[in-house]
């Protein structure tokens, strides 16, 4: 991990197109501003985490919904009571 330190209204410069600015210090607090394309996702890391855990829900979700189409194809009847 790369660990810098910067004052307010410092920035630095991640790659090519991604900036990411000191505005304000107050106390333990640090506001940062972050300049990125549209395309880049720029989350907390505990928001970026639920996020990840919801997709991979929804991809587990769909794995099983494919298992049981499949387990349903021609030559398997399904029964309905």
């Amino acid at each position: 991990m790369l660990v810098l330190s910067r004052q307010a209204n410092e920035t630095i410069v991640i790659g090519e197109d991604i900036e990411v600015t000191v505005v304000y210090l107050h106390g333990r607090k640090v506001r940062l501003g972050i300049d990125a394309p549209l395309g880049v996702g720029v989350h907390r890391k505990e928001v970026w985490e639920r996020i990840r855990q919801a997709k991979s829900r929804e991809h587990d979700s769909r794995s099983f919904s494919r298992s049981a189409e499949s387990m349903e194809g021609p030559g398997h009847a399904t029964e309905i009571s």
